[in-house]
């Protein structure tokens, strides 16, 4: 049978998704293109605001009704928090947050005897990191890595410490073993990801911190990049970025999640920081890492804001100057404690300030990659695009260069100028 897939949200479904991908292909099935005909379609949704609900629910039925005929499952966050909702969508199985091989052999034996079936668990309640296949099917040059699923942060806005549950983290071995297996499949970059890597290892004998996987990946393949995905602020001491420093392959770009930068709305947010140590961390990021790429998130508008408070946020970013941001208007999740507090604000006001905070970060991001005019950058070619071939800097800039079977390819590139949504540049050499 051939199975179409559809992913929805963070960076963890999408390796998810392509986890079921490869257990398809092993069980001897065609995965298929979610645009084409297929006997089942699986959409691994996202619940991170009630934007994404909004937009699963919009795949679910767009889905259900142009292929009246095929099976329609779903799994994911959104399905873990409301099951309910996606049957009344018309899923024919449906799925949460975990056991994905379990969900998979349900979509397959649904698809032969059209009856419907579920494959839900409390998520508070798992103990277990669930192994699954690392990479892709389709050839591609990045791959993600999942090490660690859970959080326990608990902030207020949030749903996810309910839809997945505790930490589980990887072993340390296992981590080891697939990101061998990747750089034997000819991956050169290596994506570290999870719902909250900082708290790799609070569950495993001994409790090993973050440093210790990083430092055990970068030395197990040496000759692929690792990238590290989205890190709590307080992981980031001296010692940390004193080891993480000796590893020559590790890619000097540090997303490190903020949401505000005023002391107040991080309070009524339970962050467990305040600006002054996030600064630290940003200024420790820069002192051991030169030139680094320090990005982040922010979530504008929350309950309570006043204009003062989001004034303090725009200036405290201007101080963090970072090289890239993704701005978020405060979305009501149902469930959280922050949906119930005063003083929700409106689709006005949260309009003008993701506008106001998207100016302040897209003037910062062209700060940043006008500084890399004149460097010399190593740079992953990806694909073709629009005559040039495009690729990611280690600070993961996005580099237009001319050149031809680039794909795969690390080259030297010497950066000339902005250009589009990254730089643009001259290759310098043969194949690094």
């Amino acid at each position: 049978m051939k199975i179409g897939f559809y992913t929805l949200g963070c960076k963890t479904n999408q390796y998810e998704t392509q986890a079921m991908e490869k257990l398809s292909a092993a069980l001897g099935h065609t995965v298929g293109s979610f645009s084409e005909a297929c006997d089942a379609y699986i959409i691994n949704t996202c619940s991170v605001t009630a934007v994404a609900d909004k937009k699963n629910r919009a795949v679910i039925r767009r889905c259900r009704r142009e292929h009246e005929d095929a099976v329609i499952a779903v799994c994911g966050c959104y399905s873990q928090h409301d099951a309910e909702a996606v049957r009344a969508l018309g899923a024919d199985v449906i799925g949460g947050s975990g056991q994905r091989e379990a969900f998979l052999k349900a979509v397959i034996e649904a698809a032969e005897s059209r009856q419907k079936a579920e494959v839900l668990d409390a998520a508070l309640r798992r103990r277990e990191f669930e192994v699954l296949p690392a990479g892709g099917l389709t050839e591609r040059t990045r791959a993600m890595l999942k090490v660690q699923d859970g959080c326990v942060n608990f902030c207020t806005y949030c749903i996810i410490p309910y839809t997945r549950g505790p930490v589980r983290s990887a072993s340390l071995e296992l981590a080891v073993s697939q990101a061998k297996q990747l750089a034997a499949s000819g991956y050169r970059e290596i994506v570290v990801t999870g719902i909250e890597i900082a708290s790799w290892g609070l569950d495993l004998p001994g409790k090993p911190g973050l440093d210790t996987l990083i430092d055990a990946l970068c030395r197990a393949v040496p000759e692929v990049r690792i990238r590290l995905g989205s890190l709590e602020p307080r992981i980031i001491t001296e010692d940390f970025c004193r080891e993480m420093a000796k590893l020559p392959n590790l890619c000097p770009q540090f997303h490190l999640s903020l949401q505000s930068g005023s002391d107040t709305v991080l309070a009524r947010m339970k962050r467990k920081y305040d600006t002054a140590r996030y600064y630290e961390s940003v200024r420790l990021l820069r002192a051991f890492f030169p030139g680094c790429a320090v990005t982040t998130d922010m979530i504008v508008a929350f309950p309570g804001e006043t204009e003062e408070e989001f004034r303090e946020s725009l200036q405290f970013i201007q101080k963090c100057a970072f090289a890239d941001m993704h701005i978020f208007p405060y979305s009501r999740r149902p469930g959280t404690p922050a949906d119930k507090m005063p003083g929700q604000l409106g689709n006005a006001v949260k309009e003008s300030r993701s506008r106001d905070a998207i100016a302040v970060a897209e003037e910062m991001s062209k700060a940043y990659r006008n500084a890399l005019a004149g460097t010399l950058q190593e740079v992953l070619f990806e694909e073709p695009e629009d005559g040039f071939f495009t690729g990611h800097a280690p600070n993961y800039v996005k580099v237009y260069a001319k050149g031809e079977d680039l794909h795969n390819t690390i080259r030297n590139v010497r950066i000339t100028s902005l250009f589009r949504d990254g730089v643009r540049g001259e290759i310098q050499n043969q194949e690094v």
